[in-house]
């Protein structure tokens, strides 16, 4: 069970609190809704920059190159 001993690896988790691009947004949305009562009428705006915000990190704008696990494993094949 688990990993080969002496393998490369990364633990995503520890680098997953760098890069959160529309927490300030949804932050400001949800207290918005929690102060009206789930009211999404009054929150429109709210809303809106933040639906605005994921649209722009949508994935057709990165470049993909899977897990950086992945990268380190195809490395270290063309290593041995």
């Amino acid at each position: 069970m688990g990993r080969k001993a002496g393998g490369l690896y990364i633990n995503p988790k520890r680098f997953g609190s760098l890069h959160k691009p529309c927490m300030k947004e949804m932050i400001s949305f949800l207290n918005c809704m929690a102060v009206n009562n789930g009211s999404g009428d009054v929150c429109a705006k709210q809303k809106e920059v933040l639906q605005t915000c994921m649209d722009s990190q949508s994935k057709k704008n990165r470049n993909s190159w899977g897990s950086i696990n992945y990268q380190l494993q195809r490395l270290n094949r063309g290593r041995k």
